[in-house]
């Protein structure tokens, strides 16, 4: 029962009644809790990307402009081409909010291959360290699921054309960066971006509150953690 009274410094719970003693539990019942936490935060979490302006209305999420267009759509406005600045803006995070939804079948598989020295690790881990075991486990399958679908998305804009050409040439002289040479794979790592924090949000809501959030299971393990 180590496992379990480690947990202890993972959350504090405050309600008591009805619970059950931590002699009750075994490490399968606890890892098991959080798995199905983590199962539901992550059907949260894409479903509210991939909705209508999940990225887009977004203000934490919204994919913006790479910095090294930023001079340029200044100049784009001031000569009235400050809609085709738009478009591709729009464009960027509708690619996001097509891509997301593959992210899910992702994470849920990587929370059923959590072993439960991965969940000891997550719950007597940082705040943050279920979203840190996700990056580890699903960044690199998750690109390579976003990125096709951002291309399509973006392939008939042609500022989006006509920024690789010119982000490309301007790398060869420092002035753009690595991750905004190419428009297509921007906007895939920040689609990644915003799946990560929106789990991390997620995360945080089950620590503040896990009985309040999900099943009955998690209710079980962390109520026993009251006592």
């Amino acid at each position: 029962m180590r496992f379990i009274i480690t947990a202890l410094s993972f959350i504090i719970f405050t309600t008591h009644a009805n619970a059950l003693s931590m002699s009750d539990l075994s490490n399968t019942e606890a890892s098991g809790g959080l798995k199905e936490a983590l199962i539901q935060a992550a059907t949260k979490a894409v479903g509210q990307l991939s909705a209508a302006d999940g990225f887009l209305g977004n203000p934490e999420v919204k994919i913006p402009l790479p910095d090294s267009m930023k001079k340029v759509e200044k100049a784009m406005r001031m000569f009235g081409m400050g809609k085709q600045a738009d478009e591709l803006v729009l464009k960027m995070n509708r690619a996001a909010e097509a891509a997301v939804p593959e992210a899910k079948a992702l994470l849920v598989d990587s929370v059923k291959k959590m072993s439960v020295a991965d969940a000891k690790t997550i719950l007597t881990g940082g705040d943050d360290a279920a979203t840190q075991y996700f990056k580890k486990t699903t960044s690199a399958p998750m690109a390579s699921k976003f990125l096709p679908i951002v291309q399509k998305a973006t392939a008939n804009v042609q500022l989006a054309q006509q920024y690789n050409k010119f982000a490309e040439m301007g790398s060869k002289f420092g002035v753009v960066k690595k991750d905004q040479v190419n428009l297509e794979q921007y906007v895939t790592q920040k689609t990644l971006d915003g799946v990560y924090l929106m789990m991390a949000k997620e995360e945080a809501a089950i620590r503040q509150d896990p009985v309040g959030q999900t099943s009955s299971l998690l209710k079980k393990v962390f109520g026993a953690l009251g006592n």
